[in-house]
């Protein structure tokens, strides 16, 4: 469904991606795990098209991104839904409006019946009733809910978490990815993630990816990489200060 070949990113001198390489297969789920400002986000980004690569190939669907022109690329980027960091909830909007914004923007539906498939959404992710409230009366995993209504508005095909859980208490977290689990087999939807929680990684992931200083330096199931040899992806996933990964 999505492939990453060889890509590059620099930020002034700043590499960020040095040759990464990702296969991600049709009905995965994949989590790509790193430290912070090891790149994660710059990579998911360049996958939906926000980011062009230095150089290198991103393919989705069989397409490669890079050659598609202005209407193509928002074409295909229609198959792609977003849980962002943070929700990324409009404030001025009420929730109905927030889940269906993508709704209004591409479709003719009228607002009746928008405010029907919004509440249709907000059931899926356990919220039903809540249409008319604004963001700012909502709890931290309320808005991560809306959030994933919202991705899941306009039925997308590949769905693109960035730090789902971050900023929840235990509990929460663990509703946030049973519902990812959920929005995969319900949808049938390839679903990537990125994360530093490796609960989560563990719970939701088909694959989990390593990336470090701009490359994928180990894929596999959560079993291969809990028992892994390589000693960076161990102390990552450990979360020990002590070995080859520089702290500071």
């Amino acid at each position: 469904m999505i492939q990453v070949i060889n890509l590059y990113k620099a930020f002034g001198r700043k590499q960020v991606l040095d040759g990464a390489n990702l296969k991600i297969k049709k009905g995965e789920s994949m989590v790509v795990i790193g430290g912070s400002g090891s790149g994660k986000s710059v990579l998911i980004k360049h996958i939906i098209g926000l980011l062009k690569p230095d150089k290198g190939t991103i393919v989705v669907d069989g397409k490669d991104m890079a050659k598609l022109k202005g209407g193509e690329v928002d074409n295909l980027r229609k198959k792609f839904g977003m849980l962002f960091q943070g929700a990324a909830l409009f404030d001025s909007l009420s929730v109905w409006e927030n889940v269906g914004f993508a709704l209004k923007q591409h479709t003719k539906l009228s607002d009746k019946e928008i405010r029907a498939a919004a509440g249709e959404k907000l059931k899926m992710v356990g919220l039903a009733g809540i249409e008319d409230m604004m963001p700012v009366d909502l709890s931290g995993g309320m808005r991560k809910r809306v959030g994933l209504a919202r991705a899941i508005a306009m039925d997308p095909e590949i769905l693109l978490y960035d730090e789902p859980t971050t900023g929840l208490d235990p509990i929460m977290a663990d509703v946030i990815n049973n519902l990812i689990i959920e929005m995969r087999e319900k949808l049938k939807v390839t679903s990537v993630a990125i994360t530093h929680d490796m609960v989560s990684a563990y719970k939701i992931a088909d694959r989990i990816a390593m990336l470090y200083e701009g490359k994928i330096i180990e894929v596999g199931t959560p079993g291969e990489i809990k028992s892994t040899k390589n000693p960076i992806v161990k102390q990552f996933i450990t979360g020990s200060a002590v070995g080859p990964i520089k702290v500071g």
